[in-house]
């Protein structure tokens, strides 16, 4: 008897494998990455009526590492629109339905300045039950310390740092987060593709050797109980976060 699944799983990997070598497929990924990053790309979609400012195929490797981690809390830096919230509480509340988890799942969100219509739009949206907004910096030690006593309840957590993509604020962020971050889980540095494109709008403070690729390449180097997990980069080849995935081995 054919194991069909088991069929597909292989013949996944090796086109992945073969996409990977041919050089066609991630020069044509990156041409169209520099096509579209003058029109806000990531900022053409929503996720359950809030925009969410990612590429899809990024939020489809979210569900997948959120699917293989099943974490009971999602840290999350940066909330703008609050899309990206409402997709990791949207996203827990499905892994209640597949798998009950005896801690209640919760996704905490932290933004320097989250803007009064989007607080609004956020706290009056179905999926926000079971999120937790901090007001401040991410860095802030008082933060900080707060969501640590937060995540001192629970046993499956993972991290999602996307707000100020300077190195130096990345690089904090990784010190205060990543120890947080379960083993066979991941720290997910989002935006490392400046550091291959630039950043199209020109009032940022960061930019190429100056951003969340270099701060992860640097916070890599110091931590081994991390690693740089290379699949859902080689899966999409069109991403935002090439690089940014830190899984957590010891």
């Amino acid at each position: 008897m054919i194991d069909y699944e088991a069929q597909y799983i292989r013949d996944k990997a090796e086109n992945i494998r073969k996409m990977n070598i041919d050089t066609a497929p991630s020069h044509t990924a990156k041409k169209f990455m520099e096509a579209v990053g003058p029109y806000q790309y990531v900022n053409h979609y929503t996720w359950m009526g809030r925009p969410i400012i990612q590429l899809p195929q990024d939020i489809v490797a979210m569900q997948e590492v959120i699917m293989k981690v099943a974490p009971d809390l999602i840290i999350e830096t940066g909330i703008a629109h609050g899309g990206s919230a409402v997709f990791f509480s949207s996203m827990l509340e499905l892994l209640d339905i597949y798998a009950g988890c005896e801690i209640p799942r919760e996704v905490v969100a932290i933004d320097i300045e989250l803007r009064s219509q989007n607080r609004t739009a956020l706290e009056a949206h179905p999926m926000y039950k079971r999120i937790t907004v901090f007001d401040g910096s991410s860095t802030d030690s008082k933060i900080a310390e707060q969501v640590r006593e937060i995540a001192s309840r629970h046993r499956a957590i993972m991290v999602v740092l996307d707000s100020n993509h300077s190195h130096q604020h990345v690089y904090d962020e990784l010190n205060i987060y990543g120890q947080l971050v379960t083993v066979g889980s991941y720290a997910l540095v989002c935006d490392t593709c400046i550091e291959v494109f630039g950043d199209t709008r020109n009032d940022r403070p960061w930019g190429k050797g100056n951003n969340p690729y270099t701060a992860a390449k640097q916070w890599l180097s110091e931590h081994d109980e991390f690693v740089c997990d290379k699949t859902y980069d080689e899966q999409s080849l069109i991403t935002s976060n090439p690089g940014g995935w830190l899984l957590r081995v010891k």
